[in-house]
This record gives structure tokens, C-alpha cells and sequence, in this order.
């Protein structure tokens, strides 16, 4: 019944009101696919128009706002976000497919991304005195109205960590979510944008190649950040440079794990490596697709990640004792399944574990269990391409030198990892590994929500992030005399 569907459920907003389009496209659980989760508006051109005309009117008055009352609002909003978390994960677990323990975590973080980026903004904003003869200050000051289009595979995080400090530095915004996912995040928007002036926050649903074609292109939009894939990410940056606009984008990934001789491979070592592959089932663009590992632990490595994978708790994520989901989508399903059909057709050997908790259920949800590729080259597609689940191919290496040369043999530069016991060579190996952040003995994301680094190559295009994200979303003027 529709009764049970969210209240944001085939809806789009603008200018503080929800309106309901004629036209929807169903949300379905890809852990039972027979589950309707809610609906999804499918917005025009003229209602994408509508929703920046509204919000470049709103930041002729939100840009002048001052900071104190920004951070305010943003920390009330926290407080209240606070409140809905439990009441979501649900919703979250079954548009998305991620097991609940990381659901709930996503969702509680979105509140420390608004509270700290108000805490931030305080002190980032002040102006900055610049020594020497002349006096020179260094000011900021909000660029217009921001687009941000967001992905399927952490819908919450990746919106909250770009609207959040796009508000907070005074911009108004268009969000455009994932259609296979967009109930949750557009919930939190509902709250969030309770607490602003009607027209700041704005969001439309619908059409990728529509909403992202007239965003691209509309003058208007002064910023964009993206979240997704490189070729959507190549597609965006022709359609924006009509318009000379920023661009911050999160592009794809093809992440690779460095074990050397000297690892130390203990039981907690390896639950790390095996959370760096398979976090939310692998469909994380920082997550491990490619082991390279001494030929000396070759074998250990391949054993000791078969039989962690054979404990993995595969099913549906609503579960509490589930430990990996479905995959998001059908069309992404249908890609990580043909892969490794392709890699077994052509003679990899296919190592497949983990525990199906609900076998009658197993063909109604998009479900892939851990997999493991070995007797594969550099060439082979499975190791050259972002696959985006829970697939692993590991090739064998003989020196450092070889190691370094594989793992920068990539159109990608996201993440890297190297495994050894010697923090000093792994600091020497991560100077030279093309990737825009090198871990240490662990293949993770930066706890301080103030950090970010940018992809390198064909992974981003973006900077540094040390203060929460607010340096995207503000210009940097100096004022003389």
C-alpha cells in the first residue's frame, strides 16, 4: 500500500513545498525484489529549471545570512536528525541492501558531518592577514548555487558531506539523488531543510541524463559535485565547461592492496583486508579490487582470504546477523556476475564462499557471494576494471619494483594500501603509488570527517579537504588597500 511508503515517497522539492509528479518509477529492494519500497519522481527539464530559478533567489538573502546564524540553524537541524535515525535504518537497509550495522552507522554520521562542519565554519571563515608591507586579507565568500548529484552505493554520507558544507558557506542548493535509492536521504533533507530559509535546499529526482544535462549546463549552477562514475564524470565536465564552472568529483576506483614478504598476516590483519574488499559488499569506491602479494605469501594469503570469506554471513541486511547484502541494482548484479563468468570462461580459477542465510530466498534479491579470483594477469578484465562488488583478484609478485609498477598500471588513482611491518618502506612505496591516499596495514576511510584527499588520474578531480568540506563550496577574494 503507498500508505506505507515514506512522505517523501514520489515527491521533489522546491522552495520549501513538496509536489507529487505525474510520473514515478518504482524504488524496489534489491534484497526482494517482489518489495516496492516507495516511488520516485520523475522530474522535466522545466521543474529542474523551477528548482534552480528558486534557488538562485534564495541565495541573494542566504548568501548575506550571517555565519553565526548558519551554524545555528545547522546544529538544530543536527539535534534533530539525531532523533530520526532509528526510525529510518529500515528504510535504508531496504532501498540500499546494506546490512544494518552499517546502515545505522552511515545514518549516525550524518549528524557529526553537521555538527562539525558548524563548528568549523566559526573559525574557517575569519578573515586571514597576510604579512608584508601592504595590508592584505585573505576573505571567503559563498559562489551561488550548487548541484549536487549523489550516488546509489552511500547515499547518505556522499550527499551529507557535500550539501552540508555547501549551505554552511552560504550557497543554495539542487540535489539530484540516485533514483535506485533516494527515500533516505530525501527524508533527511526534509528535516534539514526545515531549518533554512524556503528555496536553500532543493531537491529533484529522476532522469540522470535529463536533471544532470540541465544542471550542467545552466549558468546559474556556479558549482557542481559529483559523486560516481569516471565516464558520467567525463560526461559532466563537457556539458559544464560551457559555463566554466568548479568541479569537485569523486570519480571511480580501482584500488589496490600491496602485501609484502614481512606482513603480518594474524587474524585481525586479515579481517581488515577482507573489510577493505567486501564493506558494503564491495560496492565502495575505495574499497580493495586488486591484491598484489609476494610470491613467498602467495599461497598463505589466498588460503587465509578463503576461509575468512567462507564465514561471511550473506542475505538480507534487515537481518541482524547478516554481515553482507545484495547488491544495489540489477544492472550493477547483471556487470559483477558477468565478470566472473567471463574470468571463469576463460580459465581463472573462481574460489566462492561465504553462508547463504536464506537459500529459498537467494534468487528474489541481488545477491553475490564473496569471491575470490586467482590465475589471472595484469590484462585480464576482472583485475583492469572497477567491479563494484564483492570480487577480488590476487596476482603474485616478485620485487617492490614489479609490486609499484602493477599497481600504477591503472586509469584509476583513488586509494592504495601497503601491508608490511616496516613503516618506513611503506612510507617510501606510497610516494611512489599514483593514488590520491596510501593506508597502512589497513585499507579504510579517514575517521576525521574533517580530512579528504582527492583521486588522482581518472579518479577525481578535486583537492585536499581539511576542514569538512567547506573550501569547496567557497571563494577565496583578497581585499587590499
Amino acid at each position: 500500500m503507498i500508505s506505507t511508503h515514506p512522505s517523501v515517497s514520489g515527491k521533489y522539492l522546491i522552495g520549501g513545498k513538496w509536489f507529487q509528479t505525474e510520473k514515478t518509477a518504482n524504488v524496489i529492494n534489491p534484497a526482494n525484489h517482489n518489495e516496492v519500497v516507495g516511488e520516485v519522481a520523475i522530474c522535466s527539464k522545466n521543474e529542474v529549471d523551477l528548482a534552480v530559478e528558486t534557488a538562485a533567489k534564495a541565495y541573494e538573502s542566504w548568501s548575506q545570512s550571517e555565519i553565526e546564524d548558519r551554524a545555528h540553524r545547522m546544529k538544530m537541524a543536527a539535534e534533530e536528525i539525531k532523533t530520526i535515525v532509528e526510525e529510518n535504518v529500515s528504510l535504508l537497509v531496504r532501498e540500499n541492501g546494506k546490512a544494518l550495522v552499517e546502515a545505522k552507522k552511515d545514518l549516525l554520521r550524518c549528524s557529526d558531518i553537521m555538527i562539525q562542519g558548524a563548528e568549523e565554519l566559526l573559525e574557517w571563515w575569519k578573515p586571514e592577514s597576510l604579512p608584508g608591507n601592504q595590508k592584505v586579507q585573505i576573505r571567503k565568500r559563498p559562489r551561488g548555487v550548487a548541484a549536487i548529484i549523489s550516488p546509489w552505493n552511500s547515499p547518505m554520507i556522499l550527499t551529507f558531506k557535500r550539501v552540508i558544507p555547501a549551505v554552511l558557506t552560504g550557497n543554495s542548493v539542487v540535489v539530484k539523488p540516485a533514483t535506485s535509492c533516494p527515500l533516505t536521504i530525501m527524508t533527511f533533507l526534509k528535516v534539514v531543510a526545515s531549518h533554512f530559509p524556503d528555496g536553500v535546499i532543493n531537491v529533484v529526482t529522476g532522469s540522470g541524463a535529463v536533471i544532470g544535462d540541465a544542471l550542467c549546463t545552466d549558468p546559474r549552477v556556479r558549482t557542481i559535485a559529483f559523486v560516481g562514475s569516471t565516464e558520467t564524470g567525463k560526461e559532466i565536465i563537457r556539458a559544464a565547461s560551457g559555463t566554466v564552472k568548479k568541479l569537485y568529483m569523486e570519480l571511480g576506483g580501482n584500488d589496490a592492496a600491496i602485501v609484502l614478504p614481512d606482513a603480518n598476516l594474524d587474524e585481525a590483519a586479515i579481517k581488515r583486508l577482507r573489510f577493505g574488499v567486501l564493506r558494503a559488499a564491495g560496492q565502495v569506491c575505495s574499497a580493495i579490487k586488486r591484491i598484489y602479494v609476494h610470491e613467498s605469501r602467495y599461497d598463505e594469503v589466498v588460503e587465509k582470504l578463503k576461509k575468512e570469506f567462507s564465514h561471511i554471513r550473506v542475505g538480507n541486511g534487515i537481518q541482524p546477523d547478516v554481515e553482507m547484502g545484495p547488491l544495489n541494482n540489477k544492472s550493477q548484479y547483471d556487470y559483477v556476475k558477468g565478470l566472473i563468468k567471463r574470468a571463469e570462461d576463460s580459465g581463472a580459477n573462481v574460489i566462492t564462499g561465504g553462508i547463504q542465510l536464506d537459500p529459498e530466498s537467494w534468487e528474489q534479491g541481488y545477491y553475490i557471494l564473496p569471491t575470490i579470483i586467482t590465475g589471472v594477469d595484469q590484462q585480464s578484465e576482472v583485475v583492469r576494471a572497477e567491479q563494484f562488488g564483492p570480487v577480488i583478484p590476487i596476482l603474485p609478485f616478485s620485487d617492490v619494483d614489479e609490486a609499484i609498477r602493477l599497481a600504477n598500471d591503472s586509469e584509476f588513482g583513488l586509494r592504495a594500501s601497503v601491508w608490511t611491518e616496516d613503516e618506513e618502506l611503506a612510507a617510501t612505496i606510497a610516494d611512489r603509488l599514483e593514488a590520491g591516499a596510501v593506508f597502512h596495514n589497513n585499507h579504510t576511510i579517514f575517521q576525521d570527517l574533517h580530512l579528504d584527499f582527492p583521486g588522482l588520474k581518472e579518479s577525481g578531480l578535486s583537492r585536499e579537504v581539511r576542514h569538512c568540506g567547506l573550501e569547496y563550496f567557497a571563494d577565496s577574494y583578497g581585499f587590499a588597500n
